[in-house]
């Protein structure tokens, strides 16, 4: 039997931009995304501790060290410029290798640094 179980999670950064006239996804600094191990592309869910929405999209690397979380199409709408979110994404894992697997989990600061 498989499970889907947390692999990686940003707790708590700032959002820095919301770009609706972008084609969709959300930017993350690549120094976040390494730290957490999410890749390009990868589908992510945020939710937004300001409002209580949540969505699913993907991540697009942002420039390393910048500290950009950027809500980008539709997703510009489910959260605003200093919004507070969370960054989830998870894995499929045998059930036994499950018990054991410990996701990466980070809490940036204020300024979306590690």
């Amino acid at each position: 039997m498989f499970i889907k179980v947390l692999k990686s999670k940003i707790h708590r950064a700032i959002v820095t931009q919301a770009d609706l006239n972008y084609i969709g996804s959300i930017t993350i600094d690549e120094d976040l995304m390494d730290a957490v191990d999410i890749i390009e592309n990868e589908k992510v869910h945020v939710v937004n501790i300001n409002n209580g929405e949540r969505l699913e999209t993907y991540a697009i690397k942002g420039p390393k060290g910048s500290g950009v979380i950027c809500m980008n199409g539709p997703a510009a709408r489910k959260a605003q410029r200093g919004d507070v979110v969370i960054i989830i994404s998870y894995g499929i894992l045998d059930k036994e290798e499950a018990k054991t697997f410990k996701p990466k989990i980070i809490f940036p600061d204020d300024n979306n640094k590690i």
